[in-house]
């Protein structure tokens, strides 16, 4: 069927009155019923993601139900007698949709624990670990714009999906008519019955001890810490403030107007803690009381935000900045503590700084490359554990401001980035250098690498069909030079022989650094990551903004 028979089923099918009430109001639009109906809601990078609305193309219940049936009849298929975790962050529906989710699960004889209030991804992952689930759903669009829902799905090994699952559950997704094959019933009814429980808040305190297990600082350092850290409106206020409080860092301030959940995020429109506005209350709070860092985590928080005082002002730190401070204090700590394994694995992903590199190479530690998304950062950790070899990983990350230093869950947590970060601060103010000295530091010794990612949008069935050609225009012409740089090399990991999973990456190797265009798997967008290293931070910027204007032009 076309959108506009998709349409005209729709309006005969759907009894919810808020979905029903949008059909009516875009009878006469014919780019808005395009929109809506032109394809459904895919697996990306991070599960399911749309915008919230009416339509096959949007996040509603429908959809919702749909997907979860699929994802009832894919775990039937693999396991005998299914069971799931699920969890929900702020954003508007995601209750609504993880109470759906539990009743289709509950119908179709799987056993559901629900966490009875919102709580971040981390501990989504750590409960189906904790509880030997089948797999697990997290409701949530991560650090998108208020309009976004979603849902993240996980594995028994509490991992988000491989590649390979998430082909097997779309396929099952796509046989179920979610108008009349989708199984449900009453939350009560269910609960009554025993197949939906609460998850109790031991497993919560179990995952904040096991996090604490991760600290590296020495019992010795001192806490005074003067912190600022704001939720951004999401689920780490459930965590993050018992956590740090526990770990003795207790001059905390939150942000009042950022404290409470609220989906609509009225603050910073784009709860993304890797730009700038989004941290704008938090530093202006910090600049009021005087604090030395800012901490902010996304709603569901899997990433963290930093910035720290310098001078009078403060610095914000990039994820690629974080990433490789944390990597040398976790090395250096481990080395001081004695617990560094004899052979000791990194990983990261390929968009993520080279800097990295010599990091490792300095430390004598194995950086392993995977592709985006930190589900292959866990997908590493678990086949270290089939050998035997678990306690190798010592810390993974990606630019996105995502950051891990254990093996408890398998996914970013912004919870332990932030433990991690606050002792960090500390360890280096005990020997009177701040951190934005120790990053100039690292700069100094492994080179100056500029990055930036670039973001272009392409919306609706045009924009998805623009970003297609732009791809294809990319591998049926590969350019020679990029901004006057000769190209040396050009990598296709959906065509070419890599050593990882086939995806639709581009990677240019220039003699300055380096350019990856890769689709977002979350949102509409086109994205390019570039790095530059030079003798001179000037240069770096210099050449780095080249390139930018380079692609500005080819986006257009």
């Amino acid at each position: 069927m076309n959108a506009d028979d998709l349409y005209e089923l729709w309006l005969s099918r759907v009894t919810d009155m808020e979905l029903l009430a949008e059909l009516l109001s875009i009878a006469h639009d014919a780019d808005a019923v395009e929109d809506r109906f032109y394809r459904e809601l895919e697996f990306g990078t991070g599960g399911l993601r749309g915008v919230l609305g009416a339509g096959t193309n949007r996040m509603n219940v429908l959809t919702v139900g749909k997907a979860t049936q699929g994802y009832a009849d894919y775990l039937h298929r693999h396991f005998e007698r299914p069971s799931v975790a699920i969890s929900y962050d702020s954003r508007r529906n995601s209750a609504l949709f993880a109470r759906c989710a539990a009743c289709v699960f509950a119908a179709n004889g799987i056993a559901v624990h629900l966490y009875s209030r919102l709580m971040p991804t981390p501990a989504l992952s750590f409960a189906v670990r904790e509880l030997g689930c089948s797999g697990g759903i997290m409701t949530t669009a991560s650090h998108n714009p208020a309009k976004y829902n979603g849902y993240k799905v996980y594995g028994a090994d509490g991992c988000q999906i491989t590649t390979e699952a998430a082909a097997e559950i779309q396929a099952a997704i796509n046989a179920v008519d979610l108008f009349t094959q989708v199984r449900t019933g009453e939350y009560d009814d269910f609960a009554a019955q025993g197949l939906i429980t609460l998850i109790p808040e031991a497993v919560t305190d179990r995952y904040l001890q096991t996090v604490a297990c991760c600290s590296l600082a020495d019992p010795a350092l001192r806490r005074e810490l003067a912190l600022v850290y704001t939720p951004l409106n999401g689920a780490g206020i459930s965590v993050v403030p018992e956590l740090l409080r526990r770990q003795g860092y207790t001059n905390l301030v939150i942000p009042e107007a950022q404290r409470e959940p609220n989906g609509d995020f009225p603050t910073c429109p784009y709860p993304n803690p890797e730009i700038r506005e989004a941290l704008e209350l938090g530093l202006e709070t910090a600049r009021s009381i005087g604090s030395d860092l800012v901490l902010a985590t996304d709603p569901d928080c899997d990433r963290v935000g930093c910035a720290v005082r310098d001078g009078d002002d403060y610095r914000l730190i990039s994820g690629n900045e974080m990433g490789c401070l944390l990597l040398d204090y976790v090395c250096r700590r481990r080395l001081a503590l004695g617990n560094m394994p004899e052979h000791p694995v990194a990983i990261k992903t390929i968009v993520t700084t080279p800097m990295a590199a010599g990091i490792a190479e300095a430390y004598g530690v194995e950086l392993r490359n995977v592709l985006s998304g930190f589900k292959f950062i866990g997908e590493q950790i678990g086949c270290l554990e089939a050998e035997g070899r678990e306690g190798d990983y010592i810390f993974g990350f990606e630019e996105s401001y995502g950051y891990l230093s254990g093996s408890y869950v398998r996914d970013k947590d912004g919870a332990n980035a932030a433990l991690l970060i606050c002792e960090m601060v500390c360890d280096y103010a005990a020997a009177g250098v701040s951190l934005s000295q120790a990053l100039d530091a690292l700069y100094e010794r492994f080179g100056f690498y500029e990055t930036q990612l670039l973001s272009y949008a392409f919306e609706g069935s045009a924009g998805f069909e623009r970003m297609q050609a732009l791809m294809s225009g990319l591998r049926a012409q590969p350019p020679a030079a990029l901004a006057g740089e000769s190209v040396l090399s050009c990598t296709d990991y959906l065509h070419g022989d890599t050593g990882l999973p086939a995806s639709d990456v581009l990677r240019y190797t220039l003699a300055c650094g380096e350019a990856v265009v890769r689709p977002s798997g979350t949102e509409p967008k086109l994205k390019v990551y570039l790095t530059v290293c030079a003798d001179r931070p000037a240069e770096s910027r210099r050449l780095c903004e080249q390139l930018k204007e380079h692609f500005d032009l080819w986006a257009r």
